[in-house]
């Protein structure tokens, strides 16, 4: 058994837009824009959605569009069952699994990130 949850949305935006996305959708949500210092590709919407993250990431390509990351407790476990529901992995970028969703989408799943109390209230178990 695996636990998982939508950890946050990620607004995926071409690199030399990545600026504008920020003040964008800070404004538009009335939320602050945090830089992640550790990871500078992204910069977070602090608390735009509640128990989730919300971020602009900027990318390099110029396709915009929007992904979920999902944690898991078991990165494995989680990729091979999103898998078997008819997703392909793309590729593997640090712990992160990239997989592609029918339809198009992308989906990362990652080890847990948000804090133990959260997860736990939040995740699905999954046989």
């Amino acid at each position: 058994m695996h636990r998982s949850r939508v950890f946050a949305v990620l607004i995926d935006t071409p690199r030399d837009q990545a600026d504008g996305a920020v003040a964008f959708w800070s404004a538009a949500l009335g939320v602050p824009a945090r830089p992640l210092p550790d990871e500078p590709q992204f910069v977070e919407l602090h608390r735009a959605l509640p128990d989730m993250g919300l971020a602009v990431q900027a990318v390099g390509d110029d396709a915009p569009r929007m992904h979920l990351d999902i944690e898991s407790d078991d990165v494995d476990a989680e990729t091979a069952r999103l898998l078997a529901l008819g997703a392909t992995e793309v590729t593997r970028w640090q712990e992160c699994r990239v997989l592609r969703a029918p339809g198009g989408h992308l989906v990362c799943v990652l080890p847990v990130e948000s804090p133990p109390a959260v997860f736990a209230a939040h995740a699905r178990t999954w046989p």
